[in-house]
């Protein structure tokens, strides 16, 4: 069971209605989205997989959720039943794209390259970030488009998970050392188990590869589909972030800009522009991990985690404003994954916080906070590692988390 809750305890949660919706005293000039935890979504996963971190997460047409998780995450101690004789139960490891009906079974499911972000069209089409953005079919599982990208890496990384040692190849019954290797800085000091890169390196690769490159450098943080204007919107990792733009047919770049609209040649490689300490000014330029989505009426909400913050610009990238959420959050950042309520003016955005363990609802107006849900811990309804959010066209809302979470919870609106 993918919960780590004891049937007991599950039954306890359902028969409670495990009410998890939370308010900020003196924050509420209005009301706060409402929401409980729904103890019965999804199904246990079939097969015994086990599902690794959650790296991305998307509600299609018929709002069935597809996830998309790491199986490299696990380790040896989950993928017992791997082992060839078995010496457990289970479990195994799980494709690394899953297909899950609203009643919580799988539907459907494929096994790609890890990556990080993802997001399907109309027709089915699911499209993930890996060292760039390849398109998939999900019935076959087969690339059938993939954009462009620069065909050098980053010195000390940044190629994205199916670059990184989280896309070796698996052996059955043997793991990795989890999900938060290469995230946390070791006892010690360190930094994420990159080791020491050569700034003459960095410096080359940035003169070869300036912040106007119209591919994908580096890898991938969030993908989104305009169907309408029938365009891909990316979030590659260079530079701290930038937002690019590409033709949902050709996959051909189109536009791009970063942090307060600043066109891509514009964005400088100077990494003091960067900086950022936890409570203190905004860096000039995107910090890093950088997630988008945008709403009905054109808006583009681009979420820095690592400097706290979101900005908001047009679709041509003009600045509009920046909301700052939790500024005193260190390590990994509050502001994660984007969505909206279900309304037709989208009068909330949705933010997942992977440090502070909250959903955070915000007035898409102003930023203000009228909201939050959620803790640390590994109950139904909290989270550790709350790394994706999705939002159906019922209001449900659809969490992914990684660290010790490693699963996906769903959370219906209270009326």
């Amino acid at each position: 069971m993918n919960w780590k809750l004891g049937t007991g305890a599950v039954a306890l949660l359902a028969g409670l209605g495990c009410f998890v919706a939370y308010g900020i005293p003196g924050a509420q000039a209005q009301s706060a989205p409402r929401y409980k935890f729904d103890p019965e979504w999804p199904k246990p996963l079939p097969n015994k997989w086990k599902m690794g971190g959650v790296t991305g997460l998307a509600v299609d047409k018929d709002d069935n959720v597809w996830v998309l998780d790491r199986p490299n995450d696990l380790t040896d101690i989950e993928l017992e039943a791997e082992l060839s004789p078995p010496i457990a139960d289970c479990c195994v490891h799980p494709p690394s794209m899953i297909h899950i009906d609203k009643n919580g079974n799988v539907i459907g499911s494929f096994d790609a390259p890890q990556g990080h972000g993802m997001d399907v069209d109309g027709r089915g089409f699911v499209y993930i970030g890996q060292d760039t953005v390849r398109k998939y079919d999900p019935a076959t599982g087969k690339v059938v488009g993939e954009v462009p990208r620069t065909p050098d890496r980053q010195p000390g990384g940044g190629g994205g998970d199916a670059a990184a040692g989280r896309g070796a190849a698996r052996v059955p019954g043997r793991g990795s050392q989890g999900p938060v290797v290469g995230f946390l800085t070791p006892p010690g000091g360190g930094a994420r188990g990159r080791g020491n890169v050569d700034a003459a390196a960095v410096a080359a690769f940035r003169a070869k590869y300036p912040p106007t490159t119209p591919m994908i450098v580096g890898g991938i943080e969030e993908i989104r589909i305009d169907e309408p204007a029938r365009e891909l919107y990316a979030a590659d990792n260079y530079l701290g972030g930038r937002v690019m733009v590409f033709d949902l047919e050709t996959l051909a770049f189109k536009r791009g800009w970063g942090a307060y609209g600043h066109k891509l040649s514009e964005i400088t490689t100077d990494d003091f522009d960067r900086a950022y300490t936890p409570g203190g000014p905004m860096p000039k330029e995107f910090r890093g991990h950088l997630t988008l989505n945008f709403s009905n009426d054109g808006l583009v909400y681009a979420a820095d985690r690592n400097a706290n913050r979101i900005h908001v610009t047009t679709k041509d990238g003009r600045f509009l404003k920046e909301f700052i959420l939790a500024p005193m959050t260190g390590v990994g950042g509050s502001t994660g994954g984007v969505a909206f309520s279900p309304d037709k003016q989208q009068k909330y955005l949705f933010i997942s916080d992977l440090t502070n363990n909250h959903i955070w609802f915000l007035n898409r107006e102003d930023g203000k906070v009228v909201g939050q849900m959620g803790s640390m811990g590994e109950n139904g309804g909290q989270f550790f590692g709350l790394h994706m959010i999705a939002v159906d066209s019922k209001g449900n809302v659809y969490t992914g988390e990684v660290f010790a979470g490693e699963r996906v919870q769903r959370f219906v609106p209270v009326r």
